[in-house]
């Protein structure tokens, strides 16, 4: 009796299937971008929007859910971190499923800011984990920030710096153990 050879795919649908991942790609991308752009622009129900409904910010602090985030972001701008400019790079994104329904991923941020009226300058990394929404839209679920450091501007920067105290508690675990093992 023959063994059954492979079971050849619809052309078609391979390419149907390659071009949705693409789509995806492009839309998380864009997730992140409208992310720092509505963040910077202090629109806040428009950055709450790309999370979803019980979607978590983590880092500086906790805020989890719209009304939350909301709050935190705002409250944020009104302290002593008055102005920021986020940009992000090196991303790295992980669908999950065929077609894909969640994903996960890195990206990069460099963050000049303005705290308490002086010039400052962060660098840290966003892990992210979101989610296509039953609308077909792709949200956070969850994004966490960590800094590799941040100080003020007059200051030199270098890994494991942290000129501003909430910041120090998002410290990145991975910059702090270079940072120890290097002094040993």
């Amino acid at each position: 009796m023959p063994t059954p050879g492979p079971v050849e795919q619809d052309p078609a649908e391979d390419l149907a299937a390659r071009v949705r991942r693409l789509e995806d790609l492009h839309a998380i991308g864009q997730l992140r971008a409208h992310y720092c752009q509505a963040l910077d622009d202090g629109r806040w129900d428009d950055l709450v929007d790309l999370f979803t409904p019980d979607g978590a910010f983590v880092g500086l602090s906790t805020a989890r859910g719209h009304d939350e985030l909301r709050s935190f972001f705002s409250d944020l701008q009104d302290g002593p971190l008055s102005a920021w400019w986020h940009f992000s790079s090196n991303e790295t994104i992980d669908l999950v499923g065929t077609p894909a329904h969640a994903a996960t991923g890195a990206t990069w941020l460099d963050q000049p800011c303005v705290v308490d009226g002086r010039a400052h300058v962060a660098a840290g990394r966003y892990q992210d984990r979101m989610v296509r929404g039953a609308d077909g839209r792709w949200r956070f679920a969850e994004r966490q920030v960590t800094f590799f450091f941040w100080v003020p501007g007059y200051e030199d920067w270098a890994p494991g710096r942290y000129g501003w105290a909430p910041a120090r508690a998002a410290a990145d675990v991975r910059t702090l153990e270079r940072v120890t093992a290097s002094h040993r």
